[in-house]
């Protein structure tokens, strides 16, 4: 995440932030732009940046009316809606006390995720524009005669009970699945994951460089996520992949795995937009020297980044009581499953035909 600044004062703000709390100016993230600007109200109604190029925006409907958004959209969209809230198809009730809360946090969560995905330059089209390829998202809540609602992806449509915006009960599945980490974006992330691997994947030719890293995706997924449940994972999985879960089949390893290498890009980002650096007093503690702001990392720098900026992470949680930010090990197997990601998202493997043509 980058660090935003107001237009109008210059005050240090956030990317939630919808206003300045300084000179109160009108903030909304503007993804065209990947910004968080002030805007001030234009004669024609619409909203604009003061001193930079004409375009004009509108507040997407979710900032205006609901409250739980602070982007906007570009005129020239023609959409109500911004890039994020567009994607979302089904919220839960909100004349239930509690829905409308849920829900707020549900979208803070994935505004940040498409903030990712927009900033590694990944296609983020919403099934209204594509029925078929497009994304979408619905947020709902368990129904006594429908049952519990199951969080999971299914052909770009990515479901999530809403009751994991509550921290009490979230917590509670984390432990009773023996996991030791679970966040509304760590969801969002992993079930992402599923919709990129069709799309980039399966659709861009890739599966058999997939099945060298990951293994054979073809055998039957119910029969092992069954066995998984019921056996647990190997011993010595932490020897080849980033969690237990990963071990069930090979689209959950590139599940986690992608997750995974969206926590680095987006944490590495924050760190060096921060200008975060380590020196200690020692020649045999981690070293973060600072990093480069706003230009591509190749993955051996970030992977070099990674480890000390994670120690000094859990380190600081420590310090305040708090459990490890980052609580994972990365072998050097898993590195290169990073590695592939990050090659896939960059488009740095072709596919046969593709290699074939060049």
């Amino acid at each position: 995440m980058k660090i935003f600044h107001c237009d109008n004062c210059d005050q240090l703000v956030y990317f939630e932030n919808s206003k300045c709390l300084n000179c109160g100016s009108v903030l909304a993230y503007l993804p065209d732009r990947q910004d968080l600007c002030s805007l001030e109200m234009g004669a024609d109604g619409a909203w604009k940046v003061p001193g930079k190029e004409p375009d004009s925006y509108l507040l997407c409907t979710n900032y205006v009316s609901e409250h739980v958004c602070n982007w906007a959209v570009n005129v020239e969209d023609n959409i109500p809606y911004c890039a994020s809230c567009r994607l979302t198809t089904r919220i839960p009730d909100l004349t239930i006390p509690g829905n409308k809360e849920a829900w707020g946090r549900i979208e803070r969560a994935k505004h940040r995720l498409v903030y990712s995905l927009l900033n590694l330059g990944l296609p983020v089209i919403s099934k209204q524009e594509e029925p078929e390829t497009g994304l979408s998202f619905e947020f709902l809540a368990d129904d006594p005669a429908d049952g519990p609602v199951l969080t999971g992806h299914d052909n770009g449509l990515i479901t999530l009970n809403i009751a994991e915006a509550d921290d009490a009960e979230r917590e509670k599945r984390r432990m009773q699945l023996g996991e030791p980490y679970r966040t509304l974006l760590g969801h969002f992330r992993h079930e992402v994951g599923h919709y990129y691997w069709d799309r980039l994947i399966r659709d861009g030719g890739l599966i058999d460089s997939f099945r060298e890293i990951f293994g054979d995706e073809s055998r039957d997924y119910g029969e092992a996520l069954k066995a998984h449940y019921a056996q647990g994972a190997p011993a010595d999985w932490r020897e080849s992949f980033i969690s237990s879960y990963a071990t069930a089949h090979p689209w959950e390893d590139w599940a986690e795995t992608w997750a995974h290498y969206l926590h680095m890009s987006d944490t590495l980002e924050t760190a060096a937009t921060c200008g975060l650096a380590l020196f200690p007093p020692r020649e045999n503690e981690p070293e973060l020297w600072p990093l480069q702001s706003g230009t591509k990392q190749s993955f051996d720098h970030m992977i070099k980044s990674w480890f000390p900026l994670t120690h000094i992470l859990n380190n600081l949680n420590r310090g305040l009581g708090l459990a490890d930010g980052y609580p994972f090990v990365i072998s050097p197997p898993v590195v290169e499953k990073l590695r592939y990601v990050h090659q896939v998202v960059h488009g740095e493997i072709l596919a046969p035909t593709a290699m074939a043509a060049a």
